[in-house]
Order: structure tokens, then sequence, then C-alpha cells
């Protein structure tokens, strides 16, 4: 079995070089480049796994890097940038990314980052999975073979973090959870819990899935405890 490749879109060479190390000494191989023009030709050329994009690259930035990326490819994206505002982050998720961290960074955070975004759509916890593997609730089909969600007939394109919790609150319709515990089941405990990251993925899933997202009907939020799903009747 091959080596996880990680991608690397990064116009400092310093932090590129904190990052190979670090990674490389996980055993993960690391492709480079320093802007999104290359990071691209890279994409296309090579089978990546997961991907690190910095948003402030000449030629290409990394939210145009983002949006490219996203209509062709499903590997999870994890933005390490300067830019500290929720709103910066809101976009980066919006667009395509997995996840968000500001620098400065420690390097043991990224490298914990990476491998709950690789386990996270690589190594689907079984608990979760059904026999057949397709999880139906009312009008929603979720296959965790193909990763892939189907309201009816039609595909919805979701992203590798959305999958995840929606494979969560589908496989226990009702039950509710609180940000803290999907943000843990996404990435694990080692780190405080990014509470808004999860804000943005309900709301781009809410988007996604329901007919009128101010009243929505399967992904419910209950309010001071956290999200459920339910089947919309």
């Amino acid at each position: 079995m091959r080596k996880y490749r990680v991608l690397i879109a990064e116009d400092d060479a310093d932090i590129v070089g904190v990052l190979r190390l670090y990674l490389e000494n996980e055993a993960y191989e690391v492709l480079s480049a320093p802007n999104g023009r290359k990071a691209y030709e890279l994409i296309e050329n090579n089978d990546i796994d997961i991907a690190l994009f910095d948003i402030m690259m000449p030629e290409m930035n990394g939210y145009d890097l983002i949006q490219k990326v996203r209509e062709k490819y499903t590997f999870p994206i994890i933005v390490i940038s300067a830019k500290r505002e929720d709103s910066d982050k809101i976009i980066g998720l919006n667009i395509g990314a997995d996840d968000y961290l500001t620098k400065p960074f420690n390097p043991l955070e990224v490298i914990a980052r990476v491998k709950s975004n690789l386990r996270r759509v690589y190594k689907l916890d079984s608990a979760v999975s059904t026999d057949d593997d397709l999880i139906r609730v009312d009008v929603f089909t979720l296959d965790n073979q193909k990763m892939k969600l189907f309201k009816g007939e039609e595909e919805i394109v979701i992203t590798p973090t959305e999958f995840k919790i929606l494979n969560l609150l589908m496989s226990n319709v009702g039950r509710i959870y609180t940000k803290v515990q999907i943000y843990e089941y996404l990435n694990g405990d080692s780190f405080v819990a990014d509470e808004s990251t999860i804000t943005v993925h309900i709301s781009n899933l809410r988007t996604k899935i329901e007919d009128d997202t101010r009243n929505p009907k399967y992904l419910i939020t209950v309010r001071g405890l956290g999200y459920k799903f339910e089947n919309g009747n």
C-alpha cells in the first residue's frame, strides 16, 4: 500500500520546510507548490489524498484554488492561513475547505488535523455503517461505499466533512449531538473544539439538502443543545 500523499500549496519556503519535516516523519509522501497554479498542475498529475492550502499565494490564491479543485476532486482540504477573521474562515469552509488553521500554528496540531481528516475520509468508523452500506432516511440515501448523498435520484455534491457529519446524524435519527460531540467525532479530542467550524458546515449542509433553509425539515437545530436529523414527516 502506498503512503498517503500530501500536497502543500504555500509560498513561504520556511513553512513548507517545517511541514515537510513533520509530515515525512509521520511517513507521508509530500509534494509542494509555491503558488495555486503549480499546485493545480500537481493535482492533475498525481493522486492526492489530502491538501494544505495557504490563502495568500501568487498566480492563483487559495480561495480560487479551492473552488477550482472542488469542481473535480473531493479529497480533504485544510486551509493554513494568516487570515484570522471568522469571515475568512467562513469563506474558506463555504467554498469547500474541510478545516481551517491560522498561523502561527503548532506543527503537531497540523499533523493531528491531517490524520483526523484522512481517517474521516478513508477509514470511516464502521460503527455507523449499515450492513448494506446504505443509510436511508426519508428521501435521502447516504452511500458509505461511494461516499455520496442522494436526494431521491439526484446526487447532492458534499464535501468529505459534510459526508461524515451526515453519516453520524443519519445513523442516529432523532438523537441530538452537541457541536463539541460532532467536532470530536470528526477530529478527535486532542485540541479545543472549534464550534464555529461546525456551525458553518451545518449551514452549508442545510443549503444543499433543505427546500427552505429558514424552516428546515431534516437537519434540525435544538436550541441550547445541538443538532439532530429527522425524517421530515
